[in-house]
């Protein structure tokens, strides 16, 4: 059961969806769109389908890397790039084809170059290739898909519109995706835009709820400086309360990629070389983190060559160089392990890991419900049939009746002050709704660790105060319509604290 949901709601969302499918399965028996229900159903009991989309160069492909634990996508602008590439968990290691004819899909073969995959398309151009699908065995891809796409705003426009034409949806298109981490370094007009094109204010395709925005290369924000994550989260802070960015994603993370990349793979050697920068005199080492340029090429004899220090380079960054050098220093750590923790926590990872699980994750089975019922409406109108009318009746009463979706709108609506509320009210409306986490703790605005009878009593206050607001007669009819919602999602946790 949701938190939200009122006790006695009957059949959950998902099972309400699949009853639909099920009518579906039998209504289209025998016909060619047969197939598409079963993929329907398919993608309902698959993992959750996050794609990670940008501009060119944003660093899509070194989050992914970073995400999975390993270096698998190339992030050079090979052909590979300009294909659309899903990332799932497999027992085995394989690469699968599919091209945009239709020609059955067919395994190709693969290498590893420096971590990278390296996948033979077998002559056939990029341009024809509908998608590839990695296989690999990972426990980060059990529970979520990954995809990568190519980079928008590209000088190819093919290339760009490959990534428009996955994510945007129409009456009769579901984007393949459940949600979307959307990278950029500094909020720019094309990325508002970008946002727009697959964002719709109703329920359905990604919205608030399932988008969220990563500032990417973080730790370039503050030209590398050792603070520049605390810049680039300052930075975040102002963007998560542009009124355009909160009309468009859930939330804005900084993420170093880079870092987080390399910092989870950290090699013996390279933490060896780190160590020695450390026991050089600190004034030559600084003069030689001045700039990249130098630390790279400069002759200046420091235990390191200049291969190796550019190697460092290539690997962490300026950025990471400087970091990792100042915590050996420090002697807060003092080993290969302890600095490559030191390094993913720095990098932001982390805490996108935790926005993924509180926002993504927790939500999986109402963020799935909603893709499968508006791929199911669009089949309907695409294919008529005998019964369909019953079945999309049936998607409407579901629509209309499930609190896990009159949430999601509700929450939009805020996003988009369509409700007038001041803004302290509306920030506890949001986070009610789950905004900051599906947890009830999160909900209420509590630690992890409150007690029971800490949330009991939290709870019965924010149930005292909408009940005050959905009954005064000063409110608005939106704002009490918005209180009587978050009563009942406050009588949902009420179920759920005495279970």
């Amino acid at each position: 059961m949701s938190v939200g949901a009122d006790a006695g709601d009957g059949p959950s969302l998902l099972t309400q969806v699949r009853g639909a499918l099920d009518s579906a399965g039998r209504a289209y028996e025998g016909t060619a769109a047969a197939a598409e229900v079963a993929e329907l159903v398919r993608r309902l009991d698959a993992p959750l389908r996050v794609a990670i989309a940008g501009k060119v160069k944003a660093g899509k492909s070194t989050l992914l890397n970073a995400l999975v634990g390993e270096e698998l996508a190339p992030t050079d602008a090979g052909e590979c790039t300009k294909i659309v590439t899903w990332y799932v968990d497999g027992i085995a290691c394989r690469v699968t084809m599919h091209q945009q004819d239709g020609t059955p899909a067919r395994q190709v073969p693969f290498s590893r170059e420096q971590g990278a995959m390296d996948v033979d398309l077998g002559g056939t151009p990029a341009e024809q290739v509908d998608r590839l699908v990695i296989e690999w065995p990972s426990s980060s891809l059990r529970s979520m898909t990954l995809i990568d796409t190519p980079g928008i705003a590209s000088l190819s426009t093919s290339v760009s519109a490959r990534t428009h034409e996955f994510l945007s949806s129409s009456d009769d298109h579901l984007t393949p995706a459940d949600a979307v981490l959307y990278l950029m370094r500094h909020l720019h007009t094309s990325d508002v835009n970008f946002l727009e094109t697959f964002h719709d204010q109703e329920f359905s395709q990604p919205t608030p709820v399932n988008a969220i925005a990563v500032l990417s290369r973080a730790d370039e924000i503050g030209v590398g400086r050792l603070d520049s994550m605390e810049s680039a989260e300052r930075i975040a802070a102002r963007y998560r309360t542009d009124a355009k960015v909160r009309r468009l994603c859930q939330t804005v993370v900084p993420v170093a990629g880079l870092l987080a990349q390399s910092g989870s793979s950290l090699r013996e050697s390279e933490y060896r070389s780190i160590a020695l920068l450390t026991q050089a005199p600190a004034e030559e080492v600084d003069r030689l983190l001045l700039s990249a340029d130098r630390f790279g090429r400069d002759s200046l004899s420091v235990g390191v060559t200049p291969i190796e220090r550019q190697h460092l380079l290539d690997r962490l960054g300026l950025f990471g160089v400087r970091l990792a050098v100042s915590l050996v220093r420090d002697g807060q750590v003092r080993t290969s392990t302890e600095l490559s923790e030191a390094l993913v926590a720095r990098s932001g990872l982390d805490h996108l890991r935790a926005v993924l699980r509180s926002q993504f994750a927790a939500r999986r089975d109402v963020l799935k419900a909603r893709s499968a019922m508006l791929g199911l409406q669009a089949l309907l109108r695409r294919h008529p049939v005998a019964g369909g009318e019953a079945i999309a009746g049936e998607l409407e009463r579901v629509s209309a009746a499930a609190h896990e979706l009159t949430e999601i709108r509700l929450l939009n609506a805020l996003r988009a002050g369509s409700i007038d509320v001041k803004p302290d009210e509306a920030e506890a409306m949001e986070r009610l709704l789950g905004a900051h986490g599906t947890s009830i703790p999160a909900r209420l605005g509590l630690p992890d660790s409150a007690t029971v009878d800490d949330q009991r009593a939290a709870m019965l206050e924010a149930l005292g105060r909408w009940q005050r607001r959905a009954e005064n007669p000063l409110s608005s009819r939106e704002v009490a319509d918005a209180a009587r919602e978050l009563v009942r999602t406050c009588s949902g946790i009420y179920v759920r604290l005495w279970e």
